[in-house]
This record gives C-alpha cells, sequence and structure tokens, in this order.
C-alpha cells in the first residue's frame, strides 16, 4: 500500500490551499481517514479526521477553518484549509487506517507536504 500526498505550498496569511491524498494498492476497505501536522520542532499531531461515514472530527486549532472531505470510489482524501494563519505552518502528513486483502488492519503514512503560510 502506497499513500500519494499532494498540495501544498506557500500562501499568504487568510489564504487558502488544498491537501490530497490516494492511497492505493492491496486495498479491501478504508477506515478512518487522518491528517496530521507537524509544526517546526513540535510533534505530529492529528488535525483532521474522517470515519467511513464520511463523518469528520477536528482538533480545535483548525474547527471552522479546515474541511476533511473523502471520496471513496477513489481512496482519497482531502483538506481544504481556509483562513490560514502562520501558526499552521508546518508539514502535514496523511494517515490511513485499512484492511488488506489478507483482513489485516494497518496504518499507514503519506510523505509529508510543506504548508508554509506566510504573515
Amino acid at each position: 500500500v502506497q499513500l500519494q500526498a499532494s498540495g501544498g505550498g506557500l500562501v499568504q496569511a487568510g489564504g487558502s490551499l488544498s491537501l490530497s491524498c490516494v492511497a492505493s494498492g492491496s486495498i479491501f476497505r478504508i477506515n478512518a481517514m487522518n491528517w496530521y501536522r507537524q509544526r517546526p520542532g513540535k510533534q505530529r499531531v492529528l488535525i483532521a479526521t474522517i470515519d467511513p461515514s464520511g463523518r469528520p472530527n477536528y482538533d480545535d486549532s483548525v474547527k471552522g477553518r479546515f474541511t476533511i472531505s473523502r471520496d471513496n470510489t477513489k481512496n482519497t482524501w482531502y483538506l481544504q484549509m481556509n483562513s490560514l494563519k502562520p501558526d499552521d505552518t508546518g508539514v502535514y502528513y496523511c494517515n490511513v487506517d485499512l484492511q488488506t486483502f489478507t483482513k489485516r488492519t494497518q496504518n499507514y503514512w503519506g510523505q509529508g507536504t510543506q504548508v508554509t503560510v506566510s504573515s
């Protein structure tokens, strides 16, 4: 299984960016789809998650500004980030819990993508 993240970049405060992540490989079923953020010098933190039915949950730091969504037909999930702040700067990682065709439940990480918000 591989995860490929895309999006990110440099934006001014108040701007928007969109991230996407696609999972490929021996996938039977995808459970939770997640986005993590790692600020410079800090630990990686879960900021948004979405369950198979499409129900999202957010960290308080992004609630009301970020929107997570998923397309189960494409094994893809997204993170729309609006009203970005300099404090949102960091490396963003996609993450997924899924079942392979051997019915093993495993957790996978995508490569990080840099988001930089200038003041």
